[in-house]
């Protein structure tokens, strides 16, 4: 099974702005949700955003401090998803992880319901 392609991650200060990028494997054509996980050193891997295919229906943590500052998109023409961070903020460090589920009953904050996973792309933001 292939894997997802991650791009666009590196360090900026607080305040700045970064695109991630993403395209699934042709194994990962008939994928229900795409989403992007974030993961810290000793923490366990989180939902920062998903999008449902292809009803393209969002979703973020309702409680993150993330909601408003991330936007997830499709990106059909290259069979992928963007992650659009705007005024980044040193919490949001971290690995980002994208993924892609094949199963009908994905639940888009739970990454055992994800199937096809990149190797991780890491955002780094400074105070």
């Amino acid at each position: 099974q292939g894997q997802m392609e991650e791009s666009g991650g590196g360090s900026v200060e607080a305040g700045g702005s970064l695109t991630l990028s993403c395209v699934a494997p042709p194994s990962a054509y008939s994928k229900h949700c795409m989403g992007w996980f974030r993961q810290v050193p000793g923490k366990a891997r989180e939902g920062v955003a998903a999008v449902y295919i292809p009803s393209g229906r969002t979703y973020y943590p309702n409680d993150s401090a993330a909601k408003g500052r991330f936007t997830i998109s499709q990106d059909t023409a290259n069979n992928g998803v963007i992650l659009q961070m705007n005024n980044l903020k040193p919490e949001d460090t971290g690995m980002y992880f994208c993924a892609a589920s094949t199963s009908r009953s994905v639940l888009w904050y739970n990454p055992t319901t994800f199937d096809v996973w990149g190797q991780g792309t890491q955002v780094t933001v400074s105070s």
